[in-house]
């Protein structure tokens, strides 16, 4: 019988396995942040509003005590709205 083993002359020599690199003074969110590209810068737009909105973005965020102050002090959209606001609370709605 012929021998079932038989050797290769020509064979390279085994290549060991690739050693894994782990180091534990490095946490994984290290690593990522490293392989990502730094941010980009986001591109800014000016925007400038009119004296006209600055004063109509007032009037809608001030509070009923700055209205009531005004409205004491002479001013007629003051003294309307604290009227609407009265008869809106009259009427229950």
């Amino acid at each position: 019988m012929a021998d079932p083993i038989s050797t290769v002359a020509n064979a390279p020599p085994p290549t060991p396995p690739a050693p894994v690199q782990q180091s534990s003074a490095k946490p994984p969110e290290a690593k990522e942040k490293e392989a990502s590209p730094p941010p980009k810068p986001v591109p800014s737009t000016v925007v400038t509003i009119s004296s006209a909105a600055k004063a109509a973005l007032q009037e809608a965020t001030e509070t009923a005590a700055q209205t009531a102050k005004e409205a004491q002090g002479g001013d007629r959209q003051a003294k309307r709205l604290l009227a609407k606001e009265n008869a809106a609370k009259a009427h229950g709605t």
